[in-house]
C-alpha cells in the first residue's frame, strides 16, 4: 500500500520585532505610559476611578472634535466644501463615541456618587477649556466664559483667541452669502464674539436650499451640519439625565443650579434655522 503525502506543516507566523534600543516605536507614537499614569484619583471609593477616566476620555474627544470643526470652518473659508463636509462627517462618528462615553456613567445612584464627589471640591465639566472651545465653534459664546481660566495664560489665550473668531456657523454663512445667498448684512457684520441669534432672513435661505435638489451640495453641508446638531442635543440630554440620576436636583459641583442649569441647555439647538426651515419646505 502506497504512503499518502502527508499535508506539511502550517508554518509558524513571523515573530514580531521585541527588541527595541529605547521605548517602543508605540509608545513613542501614542505616549500610552502618559495617558495610563494620570489617573489620580482623591478618594477610597473604587468607582471614582471610572469616573475619572471617563471625564479624562470625554477631554480627548473634545480634543479632536474641535479640530474636526476647525478644519471645516477653514475649508468653508477656502470655498471648498467637499472637505468640510468630510470634517464634519468625521465629527459625526466621533460625536458619537463622545456621547457613549455617558454610559459608564449613567446607572450612578445618589449614594455611588457621593461617596467620591466630594473629592471634586468646586471641580465641574462646566470647567473645562476644550468643551469651552467646542461651545463658541458652535457658536455659543460669551466672554464671561473665559474667567474661569484666567490662571491659565496658555489656555486663556487659546479661548480668547476663539472667542474672536468666526464660529463654524459665521463660516456657513459666509459661504452661503458669497454663493449668491440672501443672508443679511447684519447676520454678517455682526459681532463674532457675540452668541448667535437666528435670523428670519438665513431662515428663508435655508429653506430655499432645501426646497431645491436634495443632492446640491449646500443641501448636502446643511445635512452634515445637522447631524452634528443633533449629536450635540443629545450629548446635552444624556448629560442631563446621567446627572439627574446621580445627583437630583442639588446644586452642581462648580456652584451651577445643576440639573435645571442642564435643562436650560438641553432646550437649545445650535444652528437653529437649519431646524425651523423644515416647517416651511
Amino acid at each position: 500500500m502506497s504512503h499518502q503525502a502527508q499535508p506539511a506543516e502550517a508554518s509558524e507566523p513571523e515573530t514580531p520585532h521585541l527588541d527595541f534600543a529605547g521605548t517602543t516605536p508605540y509608545e513613542d507614537y501614542v505616549q500610552a505610559d502618559v495617558l495610563t499614569h494620570l489617573q489620580h484619583t482623591l478618594s477610597d471609593d473604587p468607582g471614582e476611578m471610572v469616573f475619572l477616566v471617563t471625564t479624562q476620555v470625554m477631554e480627548l474627544w473634545f480634543t479632536v472634535i474641535v479640530h474636526e470643526w476647525e478644519t471645516a470652518a477653514n475649508a468653508l473659508r477656502g470655498d471648498d466644501i467637499p472637505v468640510a463636509v468630510a470634517a464634519l462627517k468625521r465629527s459625526v462618528r466621533e460625536l458619537e463615541a463622545l456621547n457613549a462615553s455617558w454610559r459608564p456613567l449613567s446607572q450612578l445612584t445618589p449614594a455611588q456618587f457621593n461617596s467620591y464627589r466630594s473629592a471634586l471640591g468646586e471641580g465641574s465639566g462646566f470647567q473645562s477649556a476644550m468643551y469651552r472651545r467646542m461651545e463658541f465653534l458652535l457658536g455659543e459664546k460669551a466672554a464671561s466664559m473665559l474667567v474661569p481660566h484666567r490662571g491659565a495664560p496658555r489656555v486663556h489665550a487659546e479661548l480668547e483667541k476663539a472667542l474672536h473668531e468666526p464660529s463654524l456657523y459665521d463660516e456657513v454663512l459666509r459661504l452661503l452669502a458669497r454663493r449668491g445667498y440672501g443672508v443679511p448684512r447684519a447676520v454678517l457684520e455682526r459681532d463674532v464674539s457675540l452668541r448667535y441669534e437666528p435670523s428670519p432672513e438665513v431662515e428663508v435661505v435655508w429653506t430655499s436650499l432645501y426646497s431645491g435638489k436634495p443632492d446640491d451640495e449646500l443641501a448636502r453641508l446643511g445635512e452634515a451640519l445637522t447631524d452634528v446638531a443633533e449629536l450635540v442635543w443629545r450629548w446635552r440630554n444624556d448629560h442631563l439625565v446621567a446627572t439627574r440620576r446621580a445627583m437630583g436636583a442639588k446644586t452642581g459641583t462648580g456652584g451651577s443650579a445643576g440639573v435645571a442649569w442642564l435643562e436650560k441647555r438641553a432646550q437649545k439647538n445650535v444652528f437653529p434655522e437649519l431646524w425651523t426651515a423644515r416647517s416651511h419646505v
